[in-house]
């Protein structure tokens, strides 16, 4: 099973740092605006009791940090995990607030989590502990304020509870309070495969920049939820060869290419890729060091650090999960030509497709899935070509290329609002 990896022990936080500390040199930034941007408006945590099936009482932390709103409502994910912490949550909403800047969005950066496995809850303890959650967050959460989303093991089901819980200590239905809901209260058409869609199309713009093909592209995608199974189906249907995937159980390889259509299939019967038997077994840190084209780290942050980058033998990489790639196995694949487009772009399109959620929502107003994939495409395709201009007249990394678009906006408007009081 995939864990953030411990062996070498990453500090997210300080590592976001140290990517803003090259960025403000880029920019010219000085030190007290850098101090500004890499440290967060304010830090909520919770302890939440909840009653357990078997009547006994368990505590469990939560989180929520706003790192920024100098462009808008605080926006970022919830996730349940037993890596969730305080400094990994602060340095999530830090990369939420460059990728909504990065994509033209109007709001800032939040992140937000329980620390728990939710796998060893029943359903019945599991909606519990959201509810105690939100309701501990109720003021916190607000459409106008702070706008939570699914993430690391969260899904429209629990964007449900929290949207009710919130509606009824309110006194009115608030659809706009969260994003990744039900279509069928408040939700829109495109939102739970608005990420994977985004990778995809991220490597797609990618692909067309360097004037290459899918057509016989072997692709390894490290994590097969939400995430990756959509990029590996829009790989597999635009004529890549898909030749590794996993999850938490383990991965599978087949050298010519897996009959992605069939993997779904068994996913869907059996929830994880474990005993699937049409290909060959291996784990999931095996598949980092395939021979590939492409790989895709979809799983969890830093996945991919100073003690195993030079086995990685793709030539791009595409960031999946957020953070998959750590501050040093960076500065290595920059040395050594190999291409990462980062997540604050790659994994955009969550984001962007919750913010479409949260405008027809607002406006009452519902599009169709046909809309919602082209004004998708329309967004990364105007933040790609800023990108791009970074690489070819700055001559940066795909990285710092971005980050340089995105911290630059975020540090002119504070600039040009000033300070208060």
């Amino acid at each position: 099973m995939a864990t953030e990896t411990q062996h070498h022990s990453v500090n997210y936080l300080d590592k976001s740092r140290l990517q803003l500390e090259r960025c403000g040199e880029l920019l010219g930034l000085g030190r007290s605006m850098l101090d500004r941007l890499g440290t967060p408006d304010k830090v909520i945590q919770t302890y939440s009791p909840i009653r357990m099936d078997d009547s006994s009482i368990r505590m469990f932390p939560g989180y929520r940090v706003q790192h920024n709103n100098i462009l808008g409502p605080y926006k970022g994910g919830l996730r349940f995990h037993p890596a969730v912490d305080i400094d990994r949550v602060t340095a999530l909403a830090m990369l939420m607030t460059w990728q909504c800047s990065l994509v033209g969005l109007p709001y800032g950066g939040a992140k937000g989590g329980i620390t728990v496995d939710p796998h060893q809850l029943s359903l019945a303890e599991l909606e519990r502990l959201t509810r105690r959650y939100t309701s501990d967050m109720v003021q916190v959460f607000d459409p106008h304020k702070d706008i939570p989303s699914p993430d690391v093991n969260t899904h429209p089901r629990e964007m449900a509870w929290i949207m009710d819980t919130w509606s009824v200590n309110h006194g009115y239905a608030a659809p706009g309070v969260v994003t990744g809901k039900p279509v069928a209260i408040g939700g829109t058409v495109g939102r739970s495969n608005a990420t994977g869609r985004g990778v995809a199309m991220a490597l797609d713009l990618l692909l067309t920049h360097i004037g290459r093909d899918w057509k016989g592209l072997k692709v390894a995608i490290q994590g097969f939820g939400k995430l990756g199974s959509v990029a590996a189906r829009f790989a597999h249907e635009h004529g890549a060869k898909v030749v590794a995937i996993s999850d938490l159980t383990g991965g599978i390889y087949r050298e010519d290419g897996l009959d992605v259509p069939d993997v779904l299939g068994y996913t869907k019967a059996h929830r994880f890729l474990k005993g699937y038997h049409e290909a060959q077994t291996i784990s999931e840190e095996e598949l980092l060091y395939l021979p590939c084209d492409v790989l895709i780290p979809a799983s969890l942050g830093g996945q991919i650090h100073a003690g195993n980058a030079h086995k990685v033998k793709a030539s791009i990489i595409v960031e999946g999960a957020n953070a998959p790639v750590t501050y040093e196995a960076d500065r290595y694949f920059e040395e050594h030509g190999v291409v990462v487009l980062p997540d604050i772009f790659a994994n955009s399109g969550g984001v962007i497709v919750s913010y479409f959620e949260w405008v027809q929502g607002t406006q009452q107003l519902f599009w169709t899935e046909e809309e919602v994939h082209q004004r998708l495409r329309s967004v990364m395709e105007r933040a790609f070509g800023r990108i791009g201009t970074n690489v070819e007249k700055r001559h940066l990394s795909w990285r710092m290329a971005a980050y340089v678009e995105a911290v630059g906006r975020v540090a002119e408007a504070l600039a040009l609002r000033g300070l208060y009081p």
